[in-house]
């Protein structure tokens, strides 16, 4: 198999992190890591290179960290109710995803992407939930998460057709 050698320009979930040399596959190098700026060829021009740049490069990186600890404390204070239809032995008609999860924390003004979200099986019941949101590499938060039955007086019941 061929493999290639990269300096990482920023942290990558169960690769690296900033300024650490890999070794990757030529596909996964070619085609994700150095389009996508996360990586530069480890030559010895491209190491000098990435040693004046180092400094810009993390203060990025902390900055993305700071915001997701920002978002993590919102998180942490945050409890999402979903309401669902359910049928008998409150079996939901249905189930509740990553992104049903990520639309009412956007209405609650806390913006995140769904695949943040760690949901390894939809939710399938009633009930609460504590659910991990991985941020970034260093920052994971828990939300909270009710699923409550459609029209139960802990919400306005909204209208659905």
């Amino acid at each position: 198999m061929a493999s290639m050698k990269l300096i990482l320009r920023a942290d990558v979930d169960s690769l690296g992190r900033l300024g650490e040399i890999v070794t990757v596959k030529v596909g996964f190098g070619r085609n994700y890591l150095l389009p996508q700026g996360l990586a530069m060829s480890a030559t010895g021009a491209n190491l000098k290179q990435f040693e004046l740049e180092r400094k810009k490069l993390q203060g990025k990186m902390d900055g993305f960290r700071a915001a997701a600890q920002e978002i993590a404390d919102k998180l942490a204070k945050a409890t999402v109710t979903i309401t669902a239809r359910v049928g008998e032995g409150d079996k939901l008609y249905g189930s509740i995803t990553s992104s049903n999860i990520a639309d009412a924390l956007a209405a609650q003004g806390v913006e995140i992407d769904r695949r943040k979200i760690v949901l390894l099986d939809p939710l399938r019941a009633l009930g609460e939930y504590t659910l991990e949101v991985k941020l970034h590499p260093d920052v994971e938060a828990k939300v909270k998460v009710a699923v409550i039955r459609h029209g139960q007086p802990a919400e306005a019941p909204k209208q659905e057709e």
